[in-house]
């Protein structure tokens, strides 16, 4: 399942798009471009092929922004959030513009469309196995992105149909271990968070059992992280908590995997995240073939 029905496109700000896209072209080519002078300006065209089979399509935007830098064109035969296959090979798109500029951002333009592909496809893996199942809560990724990459990868989990989570450390508090060692309690960690962020923004508590649980709902949190149970300890543990705090939502994380993940689903648990969606993610096969130009024979009339 993808979020198909809302073109999350609009979730990106033109200028965001146009500074990534400079930013990763830079990089690649920040000085001289030897390879462009054996191909140079004419115009020419090339296909976008998807070679890994009922792979989710994500990044289109991002893709789309670093062609429009170069002046090329981007002409799409699949709608974001759509599935590719299952043949072999899918064409996916196709460029048009000038020969050396389609090639100087072939490279950034498909490393950014195969991380999200891959991202959105493991997403919606995961959410059609929590949907089968019968939950109805959300399953999440995490902060652990790749540096300066995350707005693509955060934009991938939406259109794979799972929640993002918190965007970063200044969307939502998040307490974990660290903290509460280091302000000496939960309940000061909380006092302490709360006094800053006031009614804006929620408080999540990162608990290695059910009775640091109930001290952080306790204390105010909104959220209690279940960290590192075993299956079977964590549907207890989220039973007696919702039994005494209904209005707290819980999560569980940590060692969750797609193949481990039905065993954590329970109708006391609201939240799964797992850093599976970003860490050790596989990513789709992409390529972008230029056609060659075709040549039509020379036919000569006799006198």
């Amino acid at each position: 399942m993808t979020t198909t029905q809302y073109d999350l496109s609009n979730t990106l700000p033109p200028h965001t798009l146009t500074r990534l896209a400079r930013e990763w072209l830079a990089e690649d080519t920040p000085n001289f471009d030897p390879a462009g002078l054996c191909v140079g300006s004419h115009e020419v065209e090339a296909r976008l092929l998807c070679k890994t089979p009922c792979s989710v399509l994500a990044g289109r935007p991002f893709f789309t922004a670093v062609f429009t830098e170069l002046s090329c064109t981007v002409e799409w035969a699949h709608k974001e959030g759509a599935q590719l296959g299952p043949d072999a090979v899918a064409q996916t798109a196709v460029v048009r513009g000038p020969a050396r500029c389609v090639l100087l951002g072939e490279r950034p333009a498909l490393n950014c469309l195969a991380r999200a592909s891959g991202i959105a496809t493991r997403c919606s893996q995961l959410q059609s196995i929590a949907r089968e199942a019968g939950w109805h809560g959300h399953v999440a990724g995490t902060r652990k992105t790749t540096p300066g990459f995350r707005l693509v990868e955060k934009y991938a989990m939406l259109v794979g149909g799972v929640s993002m989570h918190r965007q970063d450390l200044s969307g939502m508090v998040m307490l974990k271990d660290n903290h509460i060692w280091a302000s000496g309690s939960i309940t000061q960690a909380v006092r302490d968070a709360r006094s800053v962020c006031g009614f804006s923004s929620k408080i999540e508590v990162e608990c290695g059992s059910r009775e640091e649980g109930s001290e952080a709902a306790t204390a105010g949190a909104d959220i209690v992280m279940l960290d590192n149970f075993k299956p079977q300890e964590l549907h207890a543990a989220a039973q007696l908590l919702k039994e005494e705090f209904p209005s707290v939502l819980i999560e569980a994380s940590g060692g969750v995997t797609p193949d481990s993940l039905p065993q954590y689903l329970s109708p006391h648990v609201d939240i799964i995240s797992l850093g599976c969606i970003t860490q050790g993610c596989p990513v789709v096969d992409f390529s972008l073939k230029v056609q060659k130009p075709v040549a039509f024979p020379i036919i000569f009339q006799s006198q």
